[in-house]
């Protein structure tokens, strides 16, 4: 079973990592004040497939490839009926979607780093 979520191009340091993607679409959305990156023009969203295979190393080569000199606050994820993977600078969560109750460290931690609470609609409901 594959995985799918967007990866917002704007937030790699490394955007060579994009190479090791499936990507579906790709579409942009222009920056807002409710966005909270000025220093961006735009957000270039793929929409991206991962396998069951390569989904943890890519975790961990998302973890390490997200841009940090911004105040660190992006997150990718990526998610199939079972698990939803929540990477942000430097920390993975794998979180069980017939588990609600484990998205609250994801969140809690995403609001630590500086992640707009409205940024972090994550649930399990959410497709």
């Amino acid at each position: 079973m594959s995985y799918k979520g967007n990866i917002i191009e704007e937030s790699l340091s490394d955007k060579g990592i994009l190479k090791r993607f499936r990507i579906l679409s790709t579409r942009t959305v222009a920056v807002t004040a409710r966005h909270r990156t000025p220093w961006i023009r735009q957000w270039t969203l793929h929409l991206v497939e991962v396998t069951d295979a390569e989904a943890e190393e890519l975790a961990g080569l998302l973890s390490r490839s997200l841009d940090q000199g911004h105040g660190g606050s992006w997150y990718v994820d990526y998610k199939n009926e079972n698990t939803h993977y929540i990477i942000f600078p430097g920390k993975v969560f794998r979180v069980n979607r017939r588990k609600p109750g484990e998205y609250a460290k994801a969140r809690e931690y995403g609001i630590s780093i500086g992640i707009p609470e409205h940024q972090l609609d994550f649930s399990p409901g959410v497709r």
